[in-house]
């Protein structure tokens, strides 16, 4: 049975930091691209960041600069490291999987596999 289960959510000031994490299991992480995804209430889905098998990263312009993106396949592990935070960047993050290019994945935002999210709240 396939599971992401994201962590480490939560509520911080604006500039502030926050780490979150994507647990997988139930099929080969190694071999599939990742990427988080975000959606604020009544705006789509956006494509934040995405990393491949191989560890090439892409990031949307929203968050180039602040966002770092990593994966750890040994753990199964997908991770989000959040700088300067803005208000606006209050969504719920979501993490993605699929056999897809990463560049794909955040630009078509079709995956395989959702996570069920973890909510990120920036206050001003």
């Amino acid at each position: 049975q396939v599971q992401l289960v994201e962590s480490g959510g939560g509520s911080v000031q604006s500039g502030g930091s926050l780490r979150l994490s994507c647990a997988a299991s139930g099929f080969t992480y190694s071999s599939y691209s990742m990427a988080w995804f975000r959606q604020a209430p009544g705006k789509q889905r956006e494509g934040v960041a995405a990393v491949d098998s191989n560890g090439s990263t892409s990031y949307s312009d929203s968050v180039k600069g602040r966002f770092t993106i990593s994966r750890d396949n040994a753990k199964n592990t997908l991770y989000l490291q959040m700088n300067s935070l803005k208000p606006e960047d209050t969504a719920m993050y979501y993490c993605a999987a699929s056999p897809r290019r990463a560049w794909w994945l955040l630009w078509a935002g079709t995956a395989n596999y959702w996570g069920q999210g973890t909510q990120v709240t920036v206050s001003s």
